[in-house]
């Protein structure tokens, strides 16, 4: 790759230990759930081997247990045996063969995992899972780290380039290094130092057992942001210990799993942790990795040119695209399908024990199925009408194939519900989900028109070969005396700027679009997401509690709720607590964030009338009278399919495809998904 390019720093070389990497770019670990799949060790060659094509230059498998008292679940991978060493290697062997180089995580997940068999430092449970963990025994401890060395040993045996030894987000080794759950009194406990014990001797014993060429990472806590954490001196001192027993880099990790903090979700700024890195690397004299929301090739550019880290770690940049770095290189960062830190088909799907994917990249973690499509043998004229997220990814991937393709949108521009979702404050990364779309439709010749409702006689007389209905989602109306009220507004109007909200606002619905809008209305322009500016960081550490101070255990402070200038109540029919549709891993953090800016919720509501006074309304059989200015309509949707119907009545083939075929939310997942698998089909 040409490193005088607009990344010289990204792209540049950098050798680590006895490696030299091509570029400064790490695929940082992440748990897919493929290896639980029939042929789950040709599923992980592929997915890896497709990112070394795309230039990652040094790619952390996810973690494998090294006993099995390590293990996540009863399922989770594990290298205890020559006999899995073996089965492993066609994973390096493939990325190898594309170019890359690639380390595997040893990870023992303590009083995380969800076994029978939980051990930890102590016998402190985590506030994220009931069960109480064994307190190992001294001889234990010594037993475990021989069996993270036996299996390090094991991974050089299956062809791995080395080991990165997680010692960061909670885990059993970051168990051990902070009183909040080590209150051991023996050479493991007690002082820094004997809490430091084990990650050194991890560390010592693998370089000693591998020799130089082994790559050896150490993945740090740079940040633990949980209450009785460490401060950033002891933290220095365990990388400064780190290096001295002959680890090759430090990767950083930031927030602990039970920490209150989102690290990852989309309402943190990019790049927002990279304090945390530098700090590190000012202590050390080698390389150093930084992590967290960084997505784009201009954020890692700035991270490495400035200093404050020598390579950086992206894991569900790369999920998303799989050429990212070569992109990069090649002058052409527009066309990178951004990570949008939405989460919903990588951690959400494996926390519900389902493999991996991604919404804006649907092959990910699919590279078999996707290969083993048939391509069409003819090209194709193909008529897509909507281009909102189900016919867009239809209409490029149509195109992309090789088929003639014409896409008809009704609006000004693409996008469709895209563009409601873009409007919510901290969800500024759909923005680059449009930008990627609109660069795609005319790098793959579709023929766009814009402003353009086609009728199905028109569709008809075309004679196109295949015609593909996507024309989405229309909101649904309740049936509620005075919906026709003035102070009435549906979501639509408001996220799209066409209608406005008073001080006082009742949301009737409580599904992901209630909450949108709720964020939308309470955050009042101090939206965080896709902004890396100073003053956006700081206000998101100020709204979260984040203290950068170096003194400070864990990484905490006070958090200062942002003021906001409207009193918004949100109702939903169920008796349960609003939000138990949200995403697992970026819902807390969302509910949480409006509880702190004042949202009210009322569940068992039943909605009488909308008049001058309000919403009169029962909450649990109980009257009720809200005291609004302006009532906002999220009652769900319904699909929008009408051209489908003519079409058929003229008997004339068409396949309905996205919010069209099943209205659900703003489910861009599902629609990516289809439209993109439909095109393929064709």
């Amino acid at each position: 790759m040409n490193s005088t390019t607009q990344f010289p720093a990204l792209l540049s070389s950098i050798t680590i230990g006895s490696h030299t990497l091509p570029n400064r770019t790490l695929m940082g670990s992440m748990h897919t759930g493929l290896e639980a799949l029939d042929r789950g060790v040709e599923r992980l060659a592929a997915f890896y081997a497709d990112r070394a094509r795309g230039g990652a230059a040094l790619i952390v498998t996810g973690g494998f247990a090294m006993n099995l008292e390590a293990l996540l679940d009863e399922h989770g991978p594990q290298l205890i045996t020559p006999e899995q060493a073996d089965a492993l290697r066609p994973i390096p062997q493939a990325v190898h063969a594309a170019g890359g180089k690639i380390i595997l995580q040893v990870l023992h997940t303590g009083r995380y995992g969800k076994t029978a068999r939980l051990v930890g430092a102590s016998n402190i449970p985590s506030p994220i899972n009931r069960r109480v963990p064994r307190a190992l025994s001294t001889a234990e401890v010594w037993q475990t780290i021989e069996d993270y060395v036996r299996c390090a040993e094991l991974a050089m045996r299956a062809g791995f380039d080395g080991v990165e030894v997680m010692g960061s987000e909670g885990y059993f080794i970051n168990q051990f290094t902070v009183p909040r759950c080590n209150n051991r009194d023996d050479a493991f406990g007690g002082s820094q130092e004997n809490r430091h014990r084990l990650a050194v001797e991890i560390v010592r014993r693998t370089r000693e057992r591998l020799g130089p060429q082994a790559l050896l990472m150490y993945r740090i806590s740079a940040l633990d942001l949980v209450e009785g954490g460490a401060p950033a001196h002891e933290t220095i001192a365990l990388a400064q210990a780190i290096e001295a027993a002959g680890a090759d880099v430090i990767n950083t990790g930031f927030g602990w799993h039970e920490a209150r903090v989102p690290t990852i979700a989309y309402v943190v700024p990019r790049a927002a942790f990279r304090f945390g890195a530098a700090r590190i690397k000012r202590a050390v004299g080698i390389p150093v990795i930084a992590s967290n929301r960084i997505n784009m090739p201009e954020v890692a550019e700035d991270i490495i040119a400035s200093g404050d880290a020598d390579m950086v770690s992206m894991a569900r940049p790369f999920l998303a695209d799989a050429d990212f770095v070569r992109k990069a290189a090649e002058g052409r960062p527009d066309t990178i399908n951004t990570c949008i830190a939405c989460n919903q088909a990588c951690l959400d799907y494996i926390f519900t024990n389902r493999p991996a994917t991604c919404l804006v990249n649907p092959r990910a973690g699919r590279e078999l199925e996707f290969d083993e499509m048939p391509l069409s043998t003819a090209k194709r004229r193909v008529a897509v009408v909507g281009a909102g997220a189900a016919g867009l990814a239809c209409a490029v991937t149509a195109a992309e194939r090789g088929h003639d393709v014409s896409l008809y949108e009704a609006g000004s521009d693409i996008g469709g519900q895209l563009n409601l979702a873009r409007a919510v404050p901290g969800k500024q990364e759909f923005d680059e989900l449009v930008r990627y779309f609109n660069v795609r439709v005319k790098q793959e010749g579709v023929q766009l028109h814009l402003g353009s409702r086609p009728g199905a006689a028109e569709l008809a007389s075309a004679r196109f070969d295949r015609i593909i209905v996507a024309t989405g989602v229309r909101a649904r109306t309740p049936q509620i005396a005075g919906i026709g009220h003035a102070k009435v507004v549906g979501y639509a109007d408001l996220l799209a700027g066409r209608k406005q909200a008073g001080r006082r606002v009742a949301i009737i619905g409580a599904g992901g679009i209630g909450f949108d809008v709720a964020e939308y209305l309470l955050n009042d322009g101090g939206a965080h997401g896709a902004n890396p500016s100073e003053a956006a960081v700081a206000s998101f550490f100020s709204e979260w509690g984040v203290d950068t101070a170096p003194d400070v255990a864990g990484g905490l402070k006070a958090q200062v709720a942002p003021e906001t200038g409207r009193e918004v109540t949100l109702l939903q029919r169920k008796p349960e607590k609003p939000g138990r549709s949200l995403g697992l891993s970026t819902g807390w953090a969302l509910r949480a964030g409006l509880e702190q800016r004042g949202l009210r919720t009322l569940s068992g509501c039943s909605y009488e009338r909308i008049d001058d006074d309000g919403l009169h309304l029962r909450v649990n059989g109980e009257p009720c009278l809200l005291d609004v200015d302006t009532v906002v309509i999220c009652a769900g949707q319904d699909s929008e399919n009408s051209l489908a119907g003519e079409l058929r009545a003229l008997r004339v083939d068409c396949e309905v495809i996205g919010g069209a075929q099943h209205a659900a939310e703003l489910d861009a997942l599902r629609a990516i998904d289809q439209g993109t698998r439909v095109a393929l089909a064709i």
